[in-house]
């Protein structure tokens, strides 16, 4: 019996989300939950968790089954306990009474440092944060395990942590991930959903697997359907020649086949469906204003220091040259986000060590997406940064997915993914020629990573990046420093150095 069956089941809020959508979840299953940005993947894991309704349909449950689930966010009340009391909050109060080792397991497991588990959760990074919720979830030994975006914020090495934690799972555990990091999904999924409006698609396949197997279903359904409209049209156009000719000659059967053939031809256009068209949650597109300039940032022999001065590690003479695509990786705590703020300050002020040429101009985005906090709605972000007038700005907003209703609301209240679309318009307006990126890809769903990469690499224009995901580093960078025994170093092929920082 399965652990879980879901029968047509549909989900309706402002709009549909999902319908019709009908599978089971055995045990042992590996599941990935594929869609784009605001199209229902946390609502249907809150299904799952028996923590939401659907709008019809049925979901049926084992006898007993145990689901733990593991959010996006913490929920406000554990805010103030301390990672190893919000772990230990998740047991049954008896439970915990006589088992809380259960716990401090667990957290050796997910290599979580002592001075980690006593310190509270708002003061927590998103990373440790997520960590908690894995814990949490994780505790109670589940049936049947729930995960969020697990990723997100996390590290490559605590992305590591986490591949080998769930590798190490009882074979009989179930596990869904709703998930828009590719690698991660390929590492430990066996099966992908893709959560579609109308005629959702399962692949008993990863996803990189599965990607290919719904574009060729998609492609020979596209054909299938202007096939049929082909058809279609022919019985149409033969129907009303009989039917000419059937009044001209006053012939009963000719009418009679008139009839059948345009019957023939409305039953099919009825069964004919087209391929099905994935709704952007918003596009992203920049640009390069460009340079003449050969190299657009020059480093000399400098150290990257925290703020109290102790080095996190040397670089020997360095530059970024025009349409260079740099990709920043080393272990967290290494100093990646130093050089970043260094190369900001630098680059928008004065370095003795760090140089940019005359034309530089540059483009910030931060992981926490910082730069939106200096404007209260996403139409002050636009016009304090553009001579764009009124209708363009609207235009230009609804484009990248904030719609006419949310263009004058408070930032706060715009989704991760809406929040990561606006942060590229703007950088867009800026009309940067160097872009200086902090982990971009944070709340990007998988479309939106696609057209992130595919811009970056059309225009040409020069960019550091930090980035945890392994496949947007892969598709998009042209050099790879890495961070190394308190050196900078130069490397051709990531592929080592992912292996090194998810082993730990």
């Amino acid at each position: 019996m399965s652990l879980i069956a879901i029968k047509d089941v549909s989900l309706t809020r402002v709009e549909t989300l999902f319908t019709g959508l009908s599978f089971s979840i055995a045990k042992g299953d590996r599941l990935g939950l594929v869609a784009a940005n605001g199209r229902g993947k946390s609502s249907l894991l809150r299904i799952l968790a028996g923590e939401d309704d659907a709008t019809t349909g049925t979901v049926t449950r084992r006898r007993g089954l145990i689901v733990a689930a593991a959010p996006q966010d913490p929920p406000e009340r554990l805010l103030s306990l301390s990672f190893h009391e919000a772990v230990r909050d998740a047991l049954a109060p008896d439970v915990a009474e006589i088992e809380s080792w259960r716990v401090d397991v667990l957290l050796d497991d997910l290599l979580v440092d002592d001075s980690i588990r006593g310190r509270a959760i708002r003061r927590l990074s998103g990373g440790w944060q997520r960590t908690m919720l894995l814990a949490r979830a994780a505790v109670v030994e589940p049936d049947l395990l729930l995960l969020d975006e697990p990723t997100n914020h996390l590290d490559i090495g605590r992305i590591g942590v986490l591949e080998r934690f769930l590798a190490a799972l009882p074979r009989d555990c179930a596990v869904v991930a709703a998930s828009h990091d590719r690698a991660f999904l390929d590492d430990v999924t066996s099966r992908t959903l893709f959560l579609r409006p109308e005629d959702s698609a399962d692949f008993s396949l990863p996803y990189s697997h599965a990607v290919q197997a719904l574009e060729e279903r998609d492609a020979a359904r596209e054909r299938q359907f202007e096939n049929d409209m082909r058809k279609v049209k022919s019985l149409r156009q033969q129907a009303a020649k009989l039917k000419n000719i059937g009044i001209n000659s006053g012939s009963d059967l000719l009418v009679v086949k008139t009839k059948q053939l345009s019957e023939r031809a409305d039953q099919l256009e009825e069964r004919a469906r087209p391929a099905h068209l994935e709704r952007s949650a918003g596009t992203i597109r920049l640009t390069n204003s460009g340079s003449h300039a050969k190299a657009l940032v020059t480093i000399n022999n400098t150290a990257i220091t925290t703020p109290d001065g102790r080095v996190l590690f040397r670089i020997g003479p360095s530059w970024i040259e025009n349409g260079d695509r740099v990709a920043l990786l080393g272990a967290n705590g290494t100093g990646k986000t130093r050089l970043v703020e260094r190369l900001r300050a630098a680059l928008t002020a004065s370095d003795p060590d760090i140089r940019g040429a005359t034309s530089l101009k540059l483009g910030y985005s931060d992981q926490a997406l910082s730069q939106l906090d200096a404007f209260a709605t996403p139409w002050e972000a636009v016009k304090r940064l553009s001579s764009l007038p009124d209708q363009l700005t609207r235009s230009q907003l609804a484009g990248a997915g904030v719609g006419i209703d949310a263009q004058a609301a408070p930032i706060s209240r715009l989704s991760g993914g809406q929040r990561a679309r606006l942060a590229m318009l703007l950088l867009r307006l800026a009309q940067p020629n160097f872009y200086l990126l902090d982990e971009p890809t944070n709340h990007l769903d998988i479309n939106g990573q696609d057209m992130l990469e595919s811009e970056l690499i059309a225009h040409g224009a020069a960019c550091l990046l930090v980035s945890h995901d392994r496949a947007f580093v892969r598709a998009v960078a042209t050099r790879i420093w890495v961070i190394s025994e308190k050196r900078l170093v130069e490397v051709d092929d990531p592929a080592p150095v992912f292996d090194r920082l998810m082993s730990g």
